[in-house]
């Protein structure tokens, strides 16, 4: 799978001919001023939970693309008052399938509330499953037992994980996230855009190696295969 980061929490996947966007948060990124965000294709938008740096462009994205938004219920009413006319609710444990494949709102450990200080929801996390292969994006989250269940139950090519600290998992917890779902690939997210979240980027990749996985840090706007 295709997989191209645009900064923060952002990343797409490819799935055939159809393109995953996830937490799209690029126009307001000072790291991401070089994306054109008018050039980004999107035929699903997936958005984790409610806070402003998980979904400031999902709006203008959807409209431009005719995109689906999919995100928990209070969220995607959310996005109908927005003028999004496409939007697919999931709440925890539930999933539903797509032209592209399988999607799976699980738990995430965070809080949530919209850009107008509104009920966001509880926040989650993906699990998706396609033909070309499965991926696990955890929202922003702390680590959590749950995330035992998913490696019991889905055979991932790659995690997305937060790496960040502060407001999220750091690197440690973040490697024992990996473990726990069962996954050595991971696409390092959450870091760097804000201060309280800068990190060492060449000592994390050394933690994760030490560990037998391989952290992905790809430049923004740049893509990878996994």
């Amino acid at each position: 799978m295709k997989i191209t980061y645009y900064g923060h929490a952002c990343f797409s996947v490819q799935v055939g001919s159809r393109h995953l966007l996830f937490d799209p948060f690029i126009t307001p990124n000072e790291l991401a001023r070089q994306i054109n965000v008018n050039a980004i294709p999107a035929n699903y938008i997936l958005v984790s939970h409610g806070h402003a740096d998980h979904l400031l462009d999902a709006a203008a994205i959807a409209k431009r693309t005719g995109a689906t938004v999919i995100s928990n219920f209070e969220i995607t009413v959310w996005f109908g008052k927005q003028g999004v006319s496409k939007t697919h609710p999931l709440n925890h444990g539930g999933a539903c399938r797509f032209d592209f494949g399988r999607v799976k709102y699980v738990n995430a450990i965070h809080s949530s509330s919209l850009p107008d200080g509104s009920y966001g929801g509880n926040p989650g996390g993906f699990v998706v499953e396609t033909a070309e292969g499965n991926f696990y994006y955890s929202g922003d989250t702390a680590l959590t037992l749950d995330m035992k269940l998913i490696g019991e139950s889905t055979r991932l090519n790659f995690a997305a994980l937060p790496i960040g600290d502060n407001f999220t998992m750091g690197v440690a917890d973040a490697i024992k996230a990996a473990e726990w779902v069962g996954c050595d690939q991971v696409l390092g997210l959450h870091y760097d855009t804000f201060p309280p979240i800068k990190i060492d980027r060449a000592a994390a990749v050394q933690q994760f190696s030490q560990a037998g996985k391989t952290l992905h840090l790809p430049a923004i706007g740049a893509s990878i295969n996994l």
